[in-house]
């Protein structure tokens, strides 16, 4: 509801003014009624107010001496309508000066009125509208500019606008704040995990307080949509008298009360000391995205503490290594079988412990994925990354288990002959025709894998490869792209147009239109219908 407020020193017309119209049903309350201008000043230095509908000739403070104070002052910026029964242009000229927006005569007719407060309520809407709109934008603008920035390629001018966001910090961090289920993930509908993330989002946020808008829930890098970033700064600690550690754990518990029924982790990038070099922190969180699958569980991973290269050369059994990588290299399984053999003798010649398991498994990953890299190196290191951690444990290696690290290289070098082979263009063109035909349904690349029978992981690569995106960009570029020709040939409101298109989340939906097409959708509208 508006809130109105009616100011006249005569008590028939302020009861007058209560009941001429049903304020209502015209979605306006009236929150005050004062007989005289200081009366009335005094409530709006305490309380806000959308419209003041005011008399001119009253005592102690005039109807325009209250309306030249609030405004000189800055103290409201609601719409005033101003009531005489004097028509005289100087003071209409008064009035006008310091933005009334109507000057009525007395006595007031109801439909005279009406029409005011209408088009004030019309006016206050719009206004609204607009600030919306630009803090979208403005968000938009920033959230383009921070993905810019991680990939490494952000200009002076996207640097400059982040740093005037931020506040000057000597240290930096980039942070995942990561759903750590995705065996349940995949089960969910888009709905159900835009739900969940919004829920740890909005708890994140909730602790963050002013810091909040370090927090980036809609990154389009990358496919993995149970990610939210953020951006750490040294003062946030600091200045609650906490150390860095302790920080994050209450920010990871904020985190976790957002989702009951799945566990929140924290991956915390190395430290950089400016922001231009941020891609680096970015770039070690990613990294642990695929390590800590190989790491007992935890609630935050820290790139220092956990993805270590030792000093000592003892520990790290290279040659066996470099054996196994040949051999999967060359797809021969009983070189791949000899050279498993001949690690776990070299790891237990040493008496294998974690931390050698985890050295040794360190280098093998890194040299699995140079190998992956070169096969075509338009290829997603974060998918290869996330196909080797969700295929090896570490707890098997420990244990000793040759077979499960055998089972592993087998059909990682099965992988590699995948990624060798060239796409089947009938395969692509039947999975464009799919997403012309339903775009806004939850489609993924595991269900488009299984029904045309061919790896997901490297069906997400060949379409990498050949469209230069993600199946997951390409899927939302053509939803904003229908709803863009929707918002020019239909007047359907937004909300209903990004349920056509597939997207049951508004706010998600306006930052995914304002990425592609640079505004959000009401402007892109407008704007199309006024070059028409």
């Amino acid at each position: 509801m508006l809130k109105a407020m009616l100011i006249d020193d005569e008590p028939f017309i302020l009861q007058g003014l209560s009941v001429l119209i049903d304020w209502e049903a015209e979605g306006y309350e009236i929150v005050k009624k004062a007989s005289d201008g200081r009366e009335a000043l005094g409530y709006l230095r305490e309380n806000k107010v959308d419209l003041i509908i005011t008399d001119i000739r009253m005592p102690w403070l005039s109807g325009l001496e209250l309306l030249e104070t609030i405004r000189e002052e800055k103290i409201s910026d609601a719409y005033v309508i101003v009531l005489s029964g004097y028509n005289d242009f100087k003071y209409v000229r008064a009035a006008l000066r310091y933005s009334c927006m109507d000057y009525i005569l007395k006595p007031v007719q109801k439909e005279q009125l009406l029409a005011n407060i209408r088009r004030a309520a019309a006016n206050k809407e719009n206004t609204e509208r607009e600030e919306i709109d630009n803090r979208r934008m403005h968000r938009g603008y920033l959230l383009q500019n921070m993905v810019a920035l991680l990939q490494g390629r952000a200009n002076a001018q996207g640097l400059a606008f982040i740093k005037e966001n931020f506040r000057s910090s000597e240290w930096f961090r980039y942070l995942h704040i990561c759903l750590n289920d995705l065996s349940a993930l995949e089960e969910m509908s888009d709905e159900e995990m835009a739900e969940l993330k919004n829920r740890v989002y909005e708890q994140a946020a909730r602790y963050l307080q002013g810091d909040a808008d370090h927090l980036f829930k809609d990154f389009f890098i990358c496919e993995e949509d149970y990610e939210i970033g953020f951006v750490y700064c040294d003062y946030m600690a600091k200045e609650r008298g906490m150390r860095e550690d302790e920080f994050l754990r209450a920010l990871h518990r904020a985190a976790q009360s957002g989702s009951e029924s799945m566990p929140v982790i924290l991956l915390v990038g190395k430290q950089v000391n400016s922001l231009s070099r941020l891609s680096r922190s970015y770039g070690s969180a990613c990294v642990l995205r695929s390590f800590k699958g190989f790491q007992n569980h935890k609630d935050l991973y820290y790139y220092e503490k956990e993805v270590q290269v030792s000093e000592s050369r003892t520990i790290l059994c290279k040659q066996p290594l470099d054996d196994l990588v040949a051999a999967v290299n060359q797809n021969d399984a009983p070189a791949i079988g000899k050279s498993v053999d001949e690690l776990f003798v070299e790891m237990d010649r040493m008496d294998r412990t974690p931390d050698m398991v985890t050295m040794n498994l360190n280098w093998l990953i890194f040299r699995l994925l140079n190998l992956a890299a070169e096969q075509d190196e338009s290829i997603s290191q974060d998918e290869v990354l996330s196909y080797i951690s969700g295929s090896v444990s570490k707890e098997e290696i420990i244990r000793g288990s040759r077979a499960h690290l055998r089972k592993f290289a087998c059909e990682f070098a099965e992988y590699l002959v995948q990624l060798r082979k060239s796409a089947s263009r009938g395969i692509l063109a039947e999975i464009e025709n799919e997403v012309k035909e339903r775009y806004a349904e939850n489609l993924t690349l595991r269900e488009l894998g299984q029904k045309y029978y061919i790896n997901s992981s490297y069906l997400g690569q060949v379409f990498r490869k050949r469209y230069g995106q993600s199946f997951k960009n390409y899927l939302n570029n053509y939803r904003i792209k229908e709803a863009a020709a929707q918002l020019i040939r239909t007047d359907k409101k937004i909300g209903q147009i990004a349920e056509d298109v597939g997207y049951h989340d508004l706010d998600y939906f306006i930052s995914r239109f304002i990425e592609q097409e640079g505004c959000t959708p009401s402007r892109y509208r407008k704007r199309a219908r006024e070059e028409e």
